[in-house]
């Protein structure tokens, strides 16, 4: 019998910390959470008096004062602009801190690199492009992922333009289109419909909220389509065909860029080659010598030499990717 106590206790234990477990997680569960939170508010939402503001406000920064110093520096709007184009969920204050903190650190590391490597040449050449670098990166990542968002909603589009066309042959108004293409495609053009619809029923007359939808999105086939509506809008006609006629050669030029993409492949992977083939003979060098380029690293010329060959090199990247980028 009291070999059976070991056993009892640790079966008691054992259900004891499962309903504790159970317990807290019902507690803490997220569904939980906001059910409880909605609750609160239904019953605090008649105690307290709360002002309403119908007007959209643009925020530039979760601070308020740097949010009212941006408000006078004009080219905050612009680099909110981005950010909406970007589909990213910052403020612009945000990216600013960012630019200006890595600013900083690009200046430091500049300071480091500067009596290192080239101490013959003035603190101001290294210290500034270091800093400028480092500032830059912030803008470049928007700018990447503004061009990927703008990629997508491209490639979305005529399949979008066929959707209304459906839609207005099945007899329903242009708006029930609009509506359709934001509850069943996907982000970016799902949601930038979407915010095109909710202006149209917050009173924005149809041509004014879709120039503003080609103003957030600038593309030439989208300024295309809002075109064509507001055209025929303005005189009349067949919007659904027209809309599949646009779908169509949207698809074709599609196909075209296609082709072309594949046509000038070999000049792109002559790029490449040749952007690579100084670095790779480089380290095999290296490998078979390695005390090949101490003379070149030691010599303040020959880092002079190495800077000033890396630089010519970028420029010739510039210049082969504009020579096989052929734009249709």
């Amino acid at each position: 019998m009291d070999s059976l106590y070991p056993v009892l206790i640790f079966i008691v234990v054992l259900i004891l910390v499962e309903i504790g477990y159970f317990g807290l997680r019902s507690m803490w569960s997220p569904e939980k959470k906001g059910v409880r939170a909605r609750l609160r508010a239904l019953a605090t939402q008649d105690e307290a008096e709360t002002s309403v503001d119908i007007l959209k406000k643009q925020k530039l920064s979760d601070i308020q004062w740097l949010h009212n110093l941006l408000d006078h520096f004009s080219p905050a709007k612009g680099i909110s602009v981005l950010i909406e184009q970007a589909g990213v969920g910052h403020t612009p204050g945000f990216y600013i801190l960012i630019s200006l903190t890595l600013a900083v650190a690009g200046f430091l590391a500049g300071s480091l690199v500067q009596p290192a490597y080239f101490p013959l040449v003035p603190s101001s050449f290294i210290l500034l492009p270091f800093a400028l670098g480092f500032a830059l990166l912030p803008y470049l990542y928007l700018r990447h992922k503004r061009s990927r968002r703008l990629r997508k909603f491209e490639s979305q589009l005529p399949e979008a333009l066929d959707l209304i066309a459906r839609s207005l042959k099945a007899g329903h108004a242009f708006s029930s289109g609009l509506r359709l293409v934001s509850e069943e495609m996907d982000s970016p053009i799902g949601s930038e419909f979407e915010k095109t619809l909710q202006e149209i029923n917050f009173g924005v007359a149809a041509q004014d909220a879709l120039i503003n939808l080609a103003n957030r999105v600038p593309l030439d086939d989208l300024r295309f389509f809002v075109i064509s509506v507001i055209l025929q809008r303005e005189t009349g006609g067949n919007l659904a065909e027209i809309l599949e006629n646009l779908s169509r050669l949207i698809r074709e030029r599609f196909k075209l860029n296609g082709h072309v993409r594949v046509l000038s492949a070999q000049a792109r992977m002559s790029a490449y080659i040749l952007v690579a083939i100084p670095f790779v003979t480089a380290f095999i060098i290296h490998l078979m010598n390695p005390k090949f380029y101490e003379a070149l690293f030691e010599n303040p010329a020959g880092k002079y030499l190495i800077l000033s060959g890396v630089g010519w090199m970028m420029v010739g990247v510039v210049v082969m990717k504009r020579l096989v980028t052929i734009r249709v």
